[in-house]
């Protein structure tokens, strides 16, 4: 996979752990939007913890990625949708644990009315390998 971080001045800096945009070529990978299900029990992780279901929702995203032969690293975007968006600034602080600011994915965030199983969070992504 080649990646690039494309920045530029002339458009808004992120506030959070993202990149404006992430120039990519190899094979894409689609991951469909992960909830925070525990899979050995599928149980919904953190019923009103919006952290540890971000972090089951990665974790979850990571196993898909690995059985497609990638990594958090080959993540060129992601799309977080948000039950609350006061919950913004928490789920920024988990994700930056799994994505470095300076080479993390482009990014979108938005607030939904409803999630399936009315959790707090999903996260999809799409990767390069």
């Amino acid at each position: 996979m080649h990646r690039q971080v494309i920045q530029t001045s002339q458009a808004p800096a992120p506030v959070g752990p993202y990149n404006q945009a992430i120039a990519a070529s190899g094979q894409l990978v689609f991951v469909a939007g992960q909830i925070p299900l525990d899979p050995k029990t599928g149980e919904i992780v953190g019923p009103e913890d919006v952290e540890a279901q971000t972090q089951q929702a990665i974790a979850n995203m990571s196993a898909i990625l690995e059985a497609a032969g990638a990594g958090l690293d080959n993540v060129v975007k992601t799309t977080i949708f948000l039950k609350d968006m006061n919950d913004f600034s928490k789920v920024n602080s988990v994700y930056g644990q799994y994505f470095d600011a300076e080479t993390a994915p482009a990014r979108a965030c938005v607030e939904v009315a409803r999630l399936p199983k009315d959790v707090l969070v999903e996260i999809e992504c799409i990767a390069v390998i």
